[in-house]
Order: structure tokens, then C-alpha cells, then sequence
């Protein structure tokens, strides 16, 4: 179990970080700044295992990796979300962040709430309903579990 995190529509990436945050030489640096012009107090309230929840096209923007990279280094989950832009999706399956497509979740859901996860499944559980989430293919769900993209080509 962990909490849940919502946004709004179109969150792009540098609402999650923004671009003068780049700048910086690691994402451990970055991340204390992420969703700063959204909640200001997300980097210290976030705790790993929690997760982002989200209404269509979620990391929509430009195709920076930090912005799935700083969510990671937070110890988010998985964000789960109606709809993804494409190149931020990716991205998050590359450095081995799940990303849910979950159509009714963000509508019966409130910030704080907790929620949990089976990727296997493809089920999300809150306290009081179960939401059918599209289960990641096989492939995919073998990048996640050896950490990313470049960790499952090193093995």
C-alpha cells in the first residue's frame, strides 16, 4: 500500500521538473524540486512506494528523461494515469518506472488516498474498489524488473 498523488491533465515535464533544475549534476539534486510549481511540498511528503495518479496525457512536453528519472528517485511506484504522452512513457519504461494506463481510477480516487498495486494483474485496490489497469507485455515488464532499458540489455 501506498498513497496516492494526484494530478490534473496535461502535467508536462517541466511541471514535473522544471528547467532550470537541469542544470544541476545529479538527479538526487534535481529531485528535491519536483512538481515544485504544482505542490510545492511533494519532494518532502512523497515516500518511496507511494504513487502518482493522473488524468490524461500525463508528461506530455519536451522528451527530457529527468522528469521519469526524478519521479524513480523519489521511490514512486508507478505512475498510473488515463492516458501518457508517448515519448515520457517510454522514457519511464526505459530507466525502469512503471507507467499504468488506468481509465476509471483517477475519477474515484482522492489525493492522500491509499492505494495498491499488482503490475501483475493489472489491478489497482483502494480501500473501497478494484480498477482494471492495462497489465504491461511480457517484454516490458522484464525491462522494469531488471531496473530499466540499459540494465536489461547489460544482462
Amino acid at each position: 500500500m501506498g498513497k496516492l498523488f494526484k494530478f490534473h491533465t496535461d502535467v508536462d515535464t517541466d511541471q514535473i521538473i522544471a528547467s532550470q533544475y537541469l542544470l544541476f549534476p545529479t538527479i538526487d539534486e534535481m529531485k528535491v524540486h519536483t512538481f515544485e510549481s504544482l505542490d510545492r511540498e511533494f519532494a518532502s511528503k512523497v515516500q518511496p512506494g507511494d504513487y502518482v495518479v493522473a488524468a490524461e496525457n500525463f508528461g506530455c512536453g519536451s522528451s527530457r528523461e529527468q522528469a521519469p528519472s526524478v519521479l524513480k528517485a523519489l521511490g514512486v511506484r508507478a505512475v498510473i494515469a488515463k492516458s501518457f504522452a508517448r515519448i515520457f512513457y517510454r522514457n519511464a519504461i526505459n530507466i525502469g518506472l512503471p507507467v499504468i494506463v488506468c481509465k476509471e481510477l483517477y475519477d474515484h480516487v482522492s489525493d492522500g488516498e491509499e492505494l495498491e498495486l499488482s503490475l501483475e494483474e493489472g489491478i489497482a485496490r483502494t480501500k473501497n474498489q478494484e480498477f482494471v489497469c492495462t497489465k504491461l507485455p511480457p517484454y516490458m515488464q522484464g525491462i522494469l524488473d531488471q531496473g530499466g532499458l540499459i540494465a536489461s540489455l547489460n544482462q
